[in-house]
């Protein structure tokens, strides 16, 4: 869970660093911003998933294959 928020707070500093950078037309900005963010929704995602599961009891997802 410790990597999931790493990654998260790393990939909203990544897209809010673009912001802030001189220079990059604002469409370039959006375009690469739009990367970190989509990458940033799918861990909060997977994250999310996962603690769900380990509420519910379920610690080995091997159970399913």
């Amino acid at each position: 869970m410790a990597v999931g928020v790493c990654l998260i707070l790393y990939y909203i500093g990544f897209a809010a660093l673009l912001l802030f950078l001189p220079g990059l037309v604002w469409w370039v900005k959006l375009l690469l911003g739009i990367l970190p963010m989509a990458i940033c929704g799918m861990v909060l995602y997977v994250l999310i998933q996962r603690i769900r599961e380990l509420r519910s009891g379920e610690t080995d997802d091997l159970d399913q294959y």
